[in-house]
């Protein structure tokens, strides 16, 4: 009874470890987005090509990009004005076409918003909610924006590109934990807690690593993640939700970038390292080089040789990120299980001193973040080893 007891105290404080970046809140089960696009019936029934286009449902992304390419520019540009959401979602879609698609739909969303906010048979709450979002909306249309992704249903998902992603030789995707969505993703409160703030960090200082390699980063929240503290926080259940989605968009970036491009890293924080713990299986070397957890609760596996994937695993924790304290555990479907920063763990543990805190690990000036950069730039002997892993690098220098 007694370890049952503390099992059950485990769990409560591993739901506190990864309510993410917003603090201390209260509980809110959340409703996963899941499914294609909204406009996807009348995609479906779209002749512009002559045959029945792909199914954002079911079809792999290498069989999309090759739909996309047997059309003309303007039969592809037809299709994104048409279909905006649908195309600016639709993993191997060609890069620069769903830029279009998305900046289209943002459009269409913020009229639509700003004819709520003026809509007599509507609330002021209702008005003022509707002017949020339309803000919110121009926001993401300001010129020079890269929106790879974009959905408004439930709380927003978006995806963001840094840098030329067509042209890039190193890219690096950043999925983030909780409390994240499409109006937080890149808010100017703690910025390096953020996806956006972390890809944007991150891209910076592969720069300066590596001045004349064409670099990308894409900030990806492509899942609904937890909010506040809850079952929501200390289950998997919206991880299991979200991992598909993840492994569908790294298989949409390999079928529509460069093909002499390498994998991307990935980046996963938080309860972020939950989701890319459930899709590592259905990851290859084709589709991501390396998965890089910081600030893990746990990645729903006793050892990294259990995540079943051939993909490099690498974790990083700092000695302040209260994470450390949480008992590292499963039990009744709570928790998250080992410790991926642990030695027993398995994972190839990189140094993260001078960051601070569970949202500091791309902060400029820290270990944390110029390990990597070494790795997202693949020059893993440059990579600090964490002093518990020493031998971080044994088979890569």
């Amino acid at each position: 009874m007694l370890r049952l007891k503390r099992a059950l105290i485990a769990a409560v404080l591993a739901s506190a470890a990864v309510t993410g970046t917003a603090g201390w809140a209260t509980a809110s089960e959340q409703t996963p987005v899941t499914g294609p696009p909204p406009g996807t019936a009348a995609w479906l029934h779209d002749r512009t090509s002559g045959s029945r286009p792909p199914d954002p449902a079911t079809a792999a992304p290498a069989a999309v990009a090759a739909y996309f390419g047997a059309l003309t520019d303007a039969e592809q540009r037809t299709l994104a004005a048409r279909h905006p959401l649908v195309v600016g979602n639709l993993d191997g879609a060609p890069i620069a076409l769903r830029y279009t698609a998305n900046a289209l739909a943002l459009a269409d969303e913020r009229r639509r918003e700003l004819d709520r906010a003026a809509d007599p048979a509507l609330t002021a709450q209702d008005h003022a909610a509707a002017r949020d979002r339309a803000a919110r909306y121009a926001a993401l249309l300001r010129p020079g924006r890269q929106i790879l992704a974009f959905d408004p249903r439930g709380r927003g998902q978006v995806a963001e590109v840094y840098g030329d992603l067509a042209a890039a030789s190193r890219v690096a995707v950043v999925v983030p934990g909780s409390d994240i969505d499409l109006a937080s993703y890149d808010r100017q409160r703690d910025p390096y807690g953020t996806p956006a703030g972390m890809a944007q960090a991150l891209r910076q200082r592969m720069a300066q690593a590596a001045p004349g390699t064409p670099t990308a980063t894409v900030a990806w929240v492509g899942y609904t993640t937890p909010v506040g503290l809850g079952v929501d926080a200390a289950t998997a259940r919206l991880a299991r939700a979200g991992a598909p989605r993840l492994e569908r968009f790294l298989a949409g970036l390999a079928a529509g970038t460069t093909p002499a491009a390498p994998p991307p890293a990935v980046f996963c924080h938080s309860y972020g390292s939950v989701l890319c713990g459930i899709a590592a299986p259905g990851l290859d070397p084709g589709e991501a080089s390396d998965l890089v957890v910081l600030g893990s609760p746990g990645m729903h596996a006793d050892h990294a040789a259990g995540l079943g994937t051939a993909v490099r695993i690498w974790a990083a924790r700092d000695a302040s990120d209260w994470i450390r304290r949480v008992p590292h555990l499963s039990f009744a479907g709570l928790g998250h299980g080992a410790d991926p920063a642990a030695p027993a763990f398995g994972a190839r543990v990189v140094a993260a001193d001078r960051a601070h805190g569970h949202t500091g690990y791309f902060a400029p000036g820290t270990d944390s973040l110029a390990n990597f950069a070494e790795i997202a730039l693949g020059d893993y002997p440059a990579v600090n080893c964490a002093a518990t892993d020493q031998e971080c690098r044994h088979d890569l220098v």
